[in-house]
């Protein structure tokens, strides 16, 4: 039997070394990260460079990098508080910054105080939108984002800026045009109009074979000429939401993505 006075205090005995567990970073997925990161600087170099093509590309091949880095963490199990935070201190530089920077240093520059207006806007919208992606994580519906995502928005603007310098058109032709495009994109980040996440769509499940014909036949036509292809699927996407919000209020349904309700005060009025 042991006595009620025992001492169950599990202290280390003088002289022990007891060695705390470091906390590290996973390397792989903030690897991918960082590579989105450097994909934003880039198009921002290149933008001061006036080489407006390559910063398109740069802020394109961000969007790529971006796409991988959570399903590496989700596949390899590295998830982490800390990729978080870089993720999105990421796409602020790559898909907020950049696109606002490049925009303007390739067409709005000539707009004067209206030229930094559309960039400030678009750039805020970003910051605005990642905030609040971080915090309605919990409740929002996985298979529809609210609002545009930021990588969406910056092809929106990049993808217009390398459609236009590979049709040899001057960005201070299409200024007003880019004004448009800026605006526009900025505005339906913050909107709660749902667009599509493909979340819900699972790689590793067996698909017909005629869905990996079409993948090819894709990889294919968009290899026909990468700018306009590219520019015209996320036109088309960027529309989407707004063709998904009118026909789900024409037939009565609920058109927030928030699939739980609370009572919490901070979240009331995100299902409006």
């Amino acid at each position: 039997m042991h006595d009620g006075n025992e001492n169950h205090d599990h202290t280390p005995a003088e002289g022990l070394v007891v060695r705390k567990r470091r906390k590290g970073i996973y390397v792989l997925p903030n690897l991918f990260t960082l590579a989105a990161l450097f994909g934003g600087f880039y198009a921002i170099v290149m933008a001061m460079n006036q080489r407006y093509d390559l910063a398109a590309v740069g802020i394109f091949c961000a969007m790529v990098l971006d796409s991988l880095d959570g399903r590496v963490a989700r596949m390899t199990n590295t998830q982490s508080a800390f990729g978080e935070q870089m993720d999105s201190l990421s796409d602020m530089v790559s898909f907020g910054a950049a696109p606002a920077l490049v925009a303007y240093e390739w067409a709005l520059r000539g707009l004067g105080r209206w030229g930094w207006f559309a960039a400030f806007v678009y750039c805020a919208c970003a910051a605005l939108r990642l905030a609040r992606f971080n915090v309605n994580t919990a409740v929002v519906d996985k298979r529809y984002f609210q609002g545009l995502p930021s990588p969406a928005a910056a092809a929106l603007v990049a993808g217009f800026i390398w459609v236009m310098n590979d049709l040899g058109i001057k960005g201070q032709d299409v200024e007003w045009v880019m004004f448009g495009f800026a605006l526009y994109a900025g505005l339906t980040m913050v909107t709660n109009v749902p667009f599509y996440s493909f979340k819900d769509v699972q790689m590793k499940k067996s698909v017909p074979f005629v869905v990996i014909v079409a993948i090819a036949l894709g990889i294919a036509v968009i290899n026909v000429h990468p700018p306009i292809v590219l520019f015209a699927l996320f036109v088309i996407y960027g529309l989407s939401g707004y063709v998904l919000y009118g026909w789900r209020r024409a037939k009565g349904q609920p058109t927030s993505v928030i699939s739980t309700s609370t009572e919490e005060p901070e979240e009331r009025g995100l299902h409006k």
